[in-house]
C-alpha cells in the first residue's frame, strides 16, 4: 500500500473539521442579517466566528505549505487559496471574508476524492444561493431606493440570477449589490456549463462503453463461428470411410 505523504494526511485529517467550522461561519455570517434585533453583543460574537473560520483557513493553507517539499510549487498551483487567504486583510469588511470563506471551502472541497461532481456542484448551488441572498439582502436593505427588503425577497432574486431568467421584479441598486449580482450570474453559468459537461460526458461513456460490449460480443461471435468450422471439419473428417482416408 502506498504511503501518504505529510501533506496528504493533513488534508484527509482536516476535511471535515474545516468544513463543519465553514457550516459555523454560515451561521454566524447569517445570524445579524436575518434577525435584525441582534444586540451588539450577538454581533460582536459572530464577527469573531466569522474571523476565526477565515484564520483557520488560513492556518491551514501555511501548515499545507510547510509540509509540501515542493513549495514553489504548491503556491503556483493554488494561488487561488494565496488571494483567498490575502483578501480579508487587505479591507476588514464582511463581504471579502464572506467572499474568501467560499473560496477555500470550495478548494478544499474539491480534495476530497469522494465527493463526486454532482454533489460537489449541487453543494454549490445551495452555497451560492444562500449567501448571495445573505449578501445582496445585508448591502440592499437599507438603500433608499432598494427594493429587496426582505429575506424572501433576496432568495427569489438570488435564484432569478443565478439561472440567469431576471424577471427584473427584484434588481440591487448599489455598487456592491450589483458586484454581488455579477458574481452570482457568472457563478451561475459556470455551474450551469459544469451540469451541462457532466451530462454529455456521462453520455459519451455509456456510448462507449455500449460500443466496446457490442466490439466484444461480435469478436466472441467470430470466435465461435471460427470453433465451428473447426468441428464441422473435424467431423467430416471422422465420418470418412477407411477406405476414403486409404484413398486420400
Amino acid at each position: 500500500m502506498k504511503q501518504l505523504s505529510a501533506q496528504a494526511r493533513w488534508e484527509h485529517w482536516t476535511q471535515r473539521p474545516l468544513l463543519a467550522l465553514a457550516l459555523l461561519f454560515a451561521v454566524a455570517y447569517a445570524v445579524p442579517i436575518v434577525d435584525t434585533s441582534a444586540g451588539s453583543s450577538v454581533t460582536f460574537a459572530c464577527t469573531v466566528v466569522e474571523w476565526t473560520v477565515w484564520g483557520a483557513f488560513a492556518a491551514d493553507y501555511v501548515v499545507r505549505l510547510a509540509l509540501t517539499p515542493y513549495r514553489r510549487e504548491f503556491v503556483r498551483t493554488h494561488w487561488l487559496d494565496l488571494c483567498a487567504v490575502v483578501l480579508p486583510m487587505l479591507q476588514p469588511l464582511r463581504l471579502l471574508r464572506l467572499v474568501s470563506t467560499l473560496l477555500l471551502v470550495g478548494r478544499r472541497a474539491r480534495m476530497a476524492s469522494q465527493i463526486r461532481v454532482t454533489t460537489y456542484v449541487a453543494g454549490a448551488v445551495v452555497g451560492l444561493l444562500m449567501f448571495g441572498s445573505l449578501a445582496v439582502l445585508s448591502v440592499e436593505r437599507a438603500s433608499p431606493d432598494g427594493n429587496i427588503r426582505t429575506l424572501g425577497d433576496a432568495v427569489w432574486w438570488s435564484f432569478t440570477t443565478m439561472t440567469t431568467v431576471g424577471y427584473g421584479d427584484h434588481a440591487p441598486t448599489t455598487g456592491l449589490g450589483r458586484i454581488i449580482a455579477v458574481g452570482l450570474m457568472l457563478s451561475g453559468i459556470a455551474l450551469l456549463g459544469v451540469v451541462t459537461a457532466n451530462i454529455a460526458a456521462w453520455f459519451i461513456e455509456r456510448f462507449e462503453k455500449d460500443d466496446v460490449e457490442e466490439q466484444r460480443q461480435t469478436e466472441a461471435i467470430r470466435e465461435l463461428a471460427a470453433e465451428v468450422r473447426a468441428l464441422r471439419a473435424e467431423v467430416a473428417a471422422l465420418r470418412k470411410t477407411p477406405v476414403e482416408r486409404s484413398g486420400a
